[in-house]
């Protein structure tokens, strides 16, 4: 368990930062208190991760993004129907898919061993905290032991303040989506490829790859799956 003193502090700042990248900076002293290798924080829905901090490395956080990882990673489609805590020892790691994702994580220096809190919003919202730790198992029932319960208090923390940060920042666009653009965002949402979604709408994908950069601009996305999350998060389609 942290130091009563230390973890008052740690969620002091948690409540006083301006922005995820302070956040962030917190979470990265908060790594150092526990020693664990990595603290990340991660919206996630049907469409996958929406936003997050991390003191993951930069080119692991593009590569799961570019790689779709949401889709098959055991700990985000596992804590999707959780209550509790998960160790990720208990999540489902057999299919060839998983394995392959395991094996990447590992190189990028995820950490053999971890631990998740499942968090949602008001509305739906859904986020999940995360620790990791490369050592064995033993080690690791003794780390869950001493500091499980300062990790749900400090994930909810990081979650409440997070969808502070949500709530202000994404009010709806000042160009409405057109017609075309939510057909687009809605078929996605399904889980459609963008050959499909093109097929439905009988347009070229060239021609889908318009529409989804026009919603994109006036939703300020990231990326695709951001924009298709951000849209339902706003009422603008439903899937």
């Amino acid at each position: 368990m942290v130091r009563r003193q230390t973890l008052n502090t740690t969620l002091e700042l948690i409540e006083s930062a301006a922005n995820l990248e302070e956040i962030g900076e917190v979470m990265d002293r908060f790594r150092s208190q526990i020693d664990v290798d990595h603290v990340f924080y991660r919206w996630v829905d049907r469409c996958g991760s929406i936003y997050g901090c991390s003191t993951l490395p930069t080119a692991w956080q593009d590569r799961y993004s570019a790689m779709a990882y949401h889709r098959i990673d055991p700990v985000a489609v596992g804590c999707y129907t959780a209550v509790h805590p998960v160790d990720w020892r208990d999540l489902d790691w057999s299919s060839r898919l998983a394995a392959a994702y395991r094996k990447d994580s590992l190189a990028f220096g995820m950490g053999s061993q971890g631990y998740s809190v499942p968090v949602r919003g008001p509305a739906g919202q859904y986020a999940i905290f995360s620790v990791s730790k490369t050592c064995d198992g033993d080690v690791w029932d003794k780390f869950t032991r001493k500091h499980g319960r300062d990790l749900i208090l400090v994930a909810h923390y990081v979650n409440r303040r997070a969808l502070d940060f949500e709530m202000a920042y994404y009010p709806l666009p000042e160009q409405p989506l057109s017609l075309r653009e939510i057909e687009a965002l809605s078929l996605l949402a399904e889980g459609r490829s963008r050959a499909r979604v093109a097929e439905a709408l009988e347009i070229s994908e060239h021609t889908l790859r318009v529409y989804i950069e026009g919603a994109r601009g006036k939703l300020q996305a990231q990326n695709t799956t951001h924009a298709v999350a951000r849209a339902i998060t706003m009422g603008l389609i439903a899937v």
